[in-house]
């Protein structure tokens, strides 16, 4: 098991507050160069297309001011992971026909200087305690009418809806694996505003004891939990 560590080098040390928008850009930017058959397994506009793999951001001394982010210097890390090991090495080519190149980023710049290949050690216990590399979103849909409903670790009802979101994913990427023995406990969590594509929505962050088989903790531990993974939300660190 493996994730990669991209380095980016910047312009200046502001970046924008939609950060997510231009990651995402950056990522579609790099598969579409690498590969269109690629690009369009991925990214389909004609098709929902639900994604096996998640990121996250190191954001050194980072300041939130209005719409921007201040850096305490001029790069930040990111972290990426797939449960699909084929698609993560595509990704791997796609990335490194990108290095050297600066990307646009809102009165900006990022340039990917470094990529890196680091092990994640396998998950053989039933029990882990995780630290959120980046907010967690957990949402029930409404089909009917098109809502939503976002739960935190302080809303009622987090887990079970957490527990619904494990399961519709596995579904839909046709995983064999029940999520019946899945469950969260809060050990240390709070409740924040995450931005996603300019509009914010209830997250959280902090630390939790995840139970499931070792099997599907792996999977969450590549793919990520709650939904918006792909759009870098819902990865976490193993700690215990």
């Amino acid at each position: 098991m493996n994730q990669f560590k991209l380095t980016f080098r910047l312009e200046n040390n502001r970046l924008p507050k939609s950060l997510d928008k231009a990651i995402v850009s950056f990522l579609k930017a790099a598969a579409e160069n690498y590969s269109p058959v690629f690009f369009n397994k991925l990214y389909d506009k004609s098709k929902s297309i639900i994604k096996g793999y998640t990121y996250s951001c190191y954001l050194p001394g980072a300041k939130f001011c209005g719409n921007t982010i201040e850096l305490s210097r001029e790069e930040f890390t990111l972290f990426f992971s797939d449960i699909d090991q084929a698609e993560f090495l595509h990704f791997f080519n796609a990335f490194q026909g990108m290095k050297h190149k600066k990307y646009p980023l809102g009165g900006n710049s990022m340039e990917l200087v470094s990529i890196r290949m680091q092990e994640l050690n396998e998950i053989k216990e039933n029990e882990i305690i995780v630290k959120m590399q980046s907010p967690l979103i957990v949402r029930r849909h409404n089909a009917e009418d098109n809502s939503d409903i976002y739960y935190t670790c302080e809303t009622e009802g987090f887990a079970e809806a957490l527990k619904d979101n494990v399961g519709i994913f596995l579904d839909r990427m046709g995983i064999d694996i029940s999520a019946s023995d899945f469950s969260i406990e809060v050990v240390k969590g709070k409740k924040v505003v995450a931005p996603v594509f300019e509009r914010n929505v209830d997250a959280s962050i902090g630390i939790y004891k995840l139970s499931g088989s070792p099997r599907l903790l792996n999977i969450l531990y590549l793919a990520g939990l709650g939904v918006r993974r792909s759009a870098g939300h819902g990865k976490f660190e193993v700690i215990g």
